[in-house]
């Protein structure tokens, strides 16, 4: 790529990713897993709590 252009965050993340050694790409995909597992249980406990009080929120928002 001409170095002027600017490269889109996939781009990026590909070159980058294409450059590391097989152990550190395998350390990248373990994080990336775990980032996305992080978001799904955030979540779900942010459902717990609106479920486990959802009579409280109720009367806080009269």
């Amino acid at each position: 790529m001409e170095r002027g252009v600017k490269m889109d965050l996939a781009q990026k993340l590909l070159k980058e990713f294409t450059d590391l050694p097989e152990e550190k790409k395998k350390k990248l995909i373990e994080f990336a897993i775990a980032l996305k597992k992080e978001k799904v249980e955030v979540e779900k406990m942010m459902d717990t709590i609106i479920d486990e009080n959802e009579e409280a929120l109720e009367e806080l928002s009269k």
